[in-house]
């Protein structure tokens, strides 16, 4: 089990955004072949409904030996959100075990041209 790290987002309400990650364990980058993630931004962690729901394929696409993990929320995600502070987590999913990579705040900035 590895402790998650803590990376705090901004996001622009009507924009794009995207990051990519690279996983390593002891500075070498970690196969992610066969691995599946997800990511969920939430008013707060115990809440039911989740606000943005990212998986492989649909926002998170996986660099394989690469060891890479883009994350992209489109401008009409963003766009659906109200400016303001909420949680997130993304996790790495192998089989039945799950990781949880990175968690934080995430924060929207309210859009003025609209």
């Amino acid at each position: 089990m590895i402790n998650p790290g803590t990376y705090n987002i901004t996001a622009y309400q009507g924009a794009d955004w995207d990051r990519t990650f690279t996983i390593t364990q002891s500075s070498t980058a970690l196969n992610l072949t066969g691995y599946t993630a997800a990511m969920q931004v939430r008013e707060a962690a115990d809440s039911t409904a989740y606000l943005v729901s990212l998986t492989s394929g649909s926002g998170i696409t996986l660099g394989g030996t690469a060891g890479s993990v883009a994350v992209a929320i489109t401008s009409a995600q963003s766009s659906a959100l109200s400016s303001g502070s909420y949680a997130y987590d993304l996790e790495l999913i192998s089989g039945s075990q799950v990781t949880r990579l990175l968690q934080g705040a995430f924060t929207v900035v309210g859009n003025v041209t609209r």
